[in-house]
């Protein structure tokens, strides 16, 4: 299949693209290489496909329709996997402006041109965050997720509501995954994983928010394209999917993982929650277990391993 990646440049979307040029698809990746962080992890990401013929890239944003339709028009799309977003909870609180833009708008341009071009199946990334301060875990998609408690989450599902309307009104195919903290090799240099190895490295300051009580169901990258790729390979209609482990870690917990794989003690100093954050994130993967044949595989010793032997090599990087 000839199969667009949006935000292809980017942590998910450029293993996304790495398995389904493997497996013999086409990939048409775009992506703007924005600076929320260095733009050059983004330009390594992608240099490893430049020499693919099964490639293409744009360089562009999804908030420019024009740009966009020119791509539909000249590439032949038959099934669009979106990762592409603004991501990071506590940003969003700073500038939720850029947030709406991106992820609302962006995802609107690409649902309307997929109808316009008879899309086969769109898989659209949410998040977790939706979830909010839900009261019951594990975290269900049946579960209302009509409190999100940042621009960020909110953003997210206004991203969900557009999906199913144009599955309503178009009879759109649209799976919605909804990942929950993932990381691994190639990781985004903001989020904890990658932090905390570095400030335990480097024997700075670990940052903690809060008394590390804070649950995460982290979720290793590949566990993540098995479940991408399979949303986009199977056609439900409109349907919402958790991506997770299953598997919550405390905080403190991932902590004493990273200094036991490293060798070295965390200079811990504690800061008060942030705005935003949530207690906990779980998934339940009941749904899908059963429809994606979704089984996640790396438990967080081993992908906490797998991730720092990457740092450890390609640390003068970042």
């Amino acid at each position: 299949m000839k199969i667009l990646v949006t935000g292809g440049a980017g942590f998910i979307g450029s293993n996304v693209t790495r398995k389904l040029l493997e497996r013999g698809d086409s990939v048409v990746c775009v992506d703007e290489f924005n600076d929320y962080y260095s733009p050059k992890i983004k330009e390594l990401n992608v240099a490893q496909f430049e020499k693919d013929l099964n490639y293409k890239l744009y360089r562009g944003t999804i908030t420019d329709y024009e740009f966009l339709k020119g791509i539909f028009e000249t590439e032949k799309i038959q099934r669009v996997i979106h990762t592409a977003a603004r991501a990071g909870v506590r940003p969003s609180i700073e500038n939720p402006f850029i947030y709406e833009d991106t992820n609302v708008k962006g995802t609107l341009n690409l649902l309307h041109l997929a109808k316009e071009f008879a899309i086969e199946n769109f898989v659209l990334f949410s998040s977790s965050s939706v979830y909010g301060n839900a009261p019951k875990v594990p975290f269900a998609e049946t579960d209302p997720v009509d409190n999100p408690i940042s621009p960020y989450a909110a953003t997210k599902k206004a991203t969900e509501l557009l999906g199913y309307t144009y599955h309503h009104l178009y009879g759109l195919n649209v799976n919605v995954v909804r990942p929950f903290t993932v990381y691994g090799p190639g990781g985004r240099p903001d989020m904890a994983p990658f932090l905390f190895t570095k400030w335990i490295d480097e024997g700075t300051e670990l940052k903690r928010f809060g008394d590390g009580s804070t649950r995460r169901d982290y979720t290793f990258i590949d566990d993540i394209v098995a479940g991408a790729i399979s949303a986009c390979d199977k056609i439900f209609g409109y349907e919402i999917f958790n991506l997770g482990n299953s598997d919550t870690v405390d905080l403190n917990t991932f902590i004493a993982t990273v200094e036991k794989i490293l060798g070295k003690k965390a200079n811990i100093k504690e800061y008060p929650a942030q705005p935003g954050d949530v207690p906990i994130t779980f998934a339940d993967l009941t749904k899908s277990r059963k429809l994606l044949d979704y089984n996640p595989q790396v438990k967080i010793q081993a992908g906490m391993e797998k991730f720092i032997a990457w740092y450890l090599e390609n640390k003068q990087l970042y």
